[in-house]
C-alpha cells in the first residue's frame, strides 16, 4: 500500500493491523549504509523526527558519515524527503540523541571524529585530541526543517584522558518531574587509558557517564561516573527513561565477565550520580546490542516502562518489546516485531494510543533498512 512518499504494510495482529514503514533503506540518496537510529517527536505532536546515519560509500563504523533526517507528519505512515543535518567534511559525525524542549526547539548531541580515527586507534591511544571523538551540538526551531550551525562543548563533557566517547544511541531525555524538571540527560560512555599505559595499549573495558545541561543546551556539564576498569559490567551504549517518582532508568549494552548481556541502574538526583553502580541486568536476554527503553509516561495509565531489542541470546534478531510493572526490576515479553535479523533500535510515544518503534532490519542483514513500526498502546499495556 502506498502512502505518501514511502510505502508501508499492513501486518496483522488480534484486533486491527500493525502499520510499518521503512524511512531509511541501504543504497537509496546516494548512501551505502544507514545506522544508529534515533526518533523524537515535536513538542505539538505534529511531526516525527527520524535521525540516522547516513554511511557513504560503506557500511563501516569511520569513515565518511553524517547525521540525516526524515520527517513525517502522520505519525510515521510516510515519511518526506531526506536531508543531510550534520556534516563532517570528508570525516565522521554520528550518534545523533536528540531532544525536544518545552519550547519545541530540537537539541542534537553529537560526535565527531577524524575519517581514520577507527575503534581500534582510539582505543591504543594513536589518535590525537583533534582527530578523536569530539562532542558537538546543534539545534532547530522549526522541527528539524533548519539546523544551527554545530557548536563544540568537548571541554566540558570529556575529560582529559579519555579515549573512545559515544553519546548515547537513541533519544535524549528532558526531565518533566521533580527539582530536575527541565534538565536535558545524555547517557554516554567513555574508555580510559590502563593505570601507566603508554600509547599502544588498548583500552579494553568501556565505562559511563552522563552529560546534563540545565539551560537549554547552553551549557553542558558531566553527571555521574561509573568507570569499572575490571571488566565485570562494560557499561556501553547506554540509554534512559524517566520514571514518575523522579528517578532515571539506566540500561546499557554488556559484554563482560557479568552475567547476562544487559545492566542497568538508577539515579536520584537527575543523572548527577547513580544510586548504585551499573550491576548486571540477566531478566532481559538477547545478544550484543544496543536496546533503547522508554517509559509511557502518562499519569492516568498504567506503570509502564518498555525495552526494545533483539531477543535471540546469541544472534542480532527477533525484535522484541519487552516490558516492566516494576520499573526494570522484572519484564516481560509484550510485543515481537519479526523473527528477522535486528539491531539497533529507538521507541517514541506517538499518541495516546500508538508507540512507534524505529529499528535495523532486514530479510538477510540487520542493517538492510531502518524500519518504522506502529505499536498499539494497548497491547504494551
Amino acid at each position: 500500500m502506498a502512502h505518501g512518499n514511502v510505502a508501508y504494510e499492513k501486518v496483522p495482529y488480534a484486533s486491527g493491523a500493525y502499520e510499518n514503514s521503512v524511512p531509511f533503506r541501504a543504497g537509496a540518496d546516494r548512501y551505502a549504509s544507514f545506522r544508529i537510529p534515533a526518533v523524537v517527536l515535536s513538542r505539538d505532536g505534529a511531526t516525527l523526527l527520524a535521525f540516522a546515519e547516513g554511511r557513504l560509500g560503506s557500511a563501516s563504523d569511520t569513515g565518511n558519515i553524517d547525521i540525516v533526517l526524515k520527517r513525517s507528519t502522520d505519525g510515521g505512515l510516510s515519511w518526506g524527503p531526506l536531508s543531510v543535518v550534520a556534516q563532517n567534511g570528508p570525516d565522521t559525525v554520528g550518534n545523533p540523541a536528540p531532544v525536544v524542549l518545552e519550547s519545541g526547539r530540537v537539541v542534537l548531541p553529537q560526535v565527531r571524529n577524524a575519517a581514520v580515527a577507527t575503534e581500534q586507534r582510539i582505543l591504543r591511544g594513536e589518535v590525537s585530541a583533534a582527530d578523536g571523538r569530539r562532542v558537538w551540538v546543534q539545534h532547530s526551531d522549526d522541527d528539524g526543517e533548519s539546523w544551527s550551525e554545530p557548536r563544540e562543548i568537548t571541554a566540558t563533557t570529556k575529560m582529559a584522558g579519555w579515549r573512545w566517547y559515544a553519546t548515547t544511541p537513541g533519544h535524549a531525555m528532558r526531565l518533566r518531574h521533580g527539582p530536575c524538571a527541565g534538565r536535558i540527560v545524555v547517557p554516554a560512555n567513555h574508555t580510559i587509558a590502563p593505570t601507566g599505559a603508554d600509547n599502544g595499549t588498548e583500552a579494553k573495558y568501556n565505562s559511563g557517564h552522563s552529560i546534563y545541561s540545565d539551560d537549554d543546551g547552553e551549557s553542558w556539564r558531566i553527571g555521574y561516573l561509573d568507570e569499572n576498569p575490571n571488566g565485570y559490567v562494560n557499561v556501553n551504549e547506554t540509554t534512559g527513561a524517566e520514571l514518575p517518582d523522579g528517578r532515571i532508568y539506566f540500561n546499557t549494552r554488556n559484554d563482560a565477565t557479568s552475567p547476562g548481556r544487559r545492566a542497568d541502574a538508577y539515579s536520584a538526583d537527575g543523572g548527577l550520580t547513580l544510586v548504585k553502580p551499573f550491576r548486571p541486568q540477566a531478566g532481559l536476554v538477547g545478544p550484543v546490542v544496543e536496546g533503547s527503553v522508554l517509559h509511557l509516561g502518562e499519569p492516568d495509565e498504567p506503570d509502564v516502562l518498555l525495552f526494545a531489542g533483539p531477543a535471540d541470546p546469541e544472534f542480532r534478531a527477533l525484535m522484541t518489546v519487552r516490558a516492566s510493572r516494576d520499573r526494570g526490576l522484572t519484564w516481560r515479553v509484550a510485543h515481537t516485531a519479526s523473527g528477522l535479523p535486528a539491531a539497533y533500535s529507538d521507541l517514541v510515544r506517538i499518541d495516546a494510543d500508538t508507540v512507534g518503534l524505529l529499528y535495523e532490519t532486514g530479510d538477510f542483514s540487520a542493517y538492510s533498512t531502518i524500519a518504522f513500526r506502529r505499536i498499539p498502546v494497548q497491547e504494551l499495556l
